[in-house]
């Protein structure tokens, strides 16, 4: 386990209500350098508002959270992004009327403020990661769901991340996609970017994870290994329902 210091994420005592809804209660939540952290949990736990808050699209009521050091708690999304935070939302939002390549290069320019070749050389780079090169040309609405899921991960790319984080992108695939889309996923990772990812694919998710978070009511009901997360019995009454294998 790396330093306390070494914390990319580090949220503490994360709380959240939407009216007399309670969503986030309590939460302390880390994330070091190079990780690959997934979180599971029935809906309405929190994990979506957890990453909105982390991201920076929503103000947590109470808690700190720090990224790389610095106090972002107040900070907005897209101060976060510059900082090196990165985010792939469920439904893919390409920009209808460009090109894939187009698409991305607004990440490299307006997330990242780079321009001219350099943006370009981010924009080839992030689309060579996610396996879109080839299609840089194409509409960004004429892509089937697994290449717009990919657009959707280049776009957060070309930001330049250190953290990315991933919401549901393994749903509605195939099995031959899934695979991909894990190939994806691991080309992110060797690039030693950390990764928190929200996923109900739970079998796709356990193979791209180091760590595993299983999240009830708004609190972290068990952390830890992601088989041994999977056999508590307090994740498989919450969240399972049954034993997995």
């Amino acid at each position: 386990m790396p330093e306390a210091s070494s914390a990319l994420v580090e949220a503490v005592g994360i709380r959240k209500r939407f009216g007399a809804l309670t969503v986030i209660d309590g939460v302390d939540f880390v994330v070091h350098e190079g990780d690959a952290v997934g979180i599971v949990g029935p809906n309405g736990a929190g994990k979506t508002t957890l990453l909105n808050i982390i991201s920076g699209a929503l103000r947590a009521d109470a808690g700190t959270i720090r990224f790389a050091g610095a106090d972002v708690t107040r900070a907005s999304a897209d101060r976060r992004c510059r900082l090196g935070v990165g985010r792939a939302h469920q439904i893919p939002k390409p920009f209808t009327g460009m090109t894939v390549f187009e698409n991305v290069f607004v990440g490299a320019t307006a997330g990242a403020r780079r321009g001219g070749q350099a943006a370009c050389d981010v924009c080839t780079e992030a689309l060579a990661a996610c396996g879109l090169l080839h299609l840089r040309n194409r509409r960004a609405e004429s892509l089937g769901l697994l290449d717009r899921k990919r657009l959707e991960a280049a776009r957060a790319l070309a930001t330049g991340p250190r953290l990315l984080l991933l919401d549901e992108i393994g749903a509605g695939l195939t099995d031959a996609e899934t695979a991909a889309l894990l190939e994806t996923i691991a080309g992110i990772r060797a690039q030693g970017i950390a990764i928190v990812w929200i996923e109900h694919v739970v079998h796709m998710l356990v193979r791209a994870i180091d760590r595993l978070v299983c999240m009830d009511a708004g609190r972290v009901l068990a952390e830890g290994d992601p088989a041994t997360v999977m056999s508590d019995a307090r994740v498989i009454d919450a969240y399972l329902g049954s034993r997995v294998a």
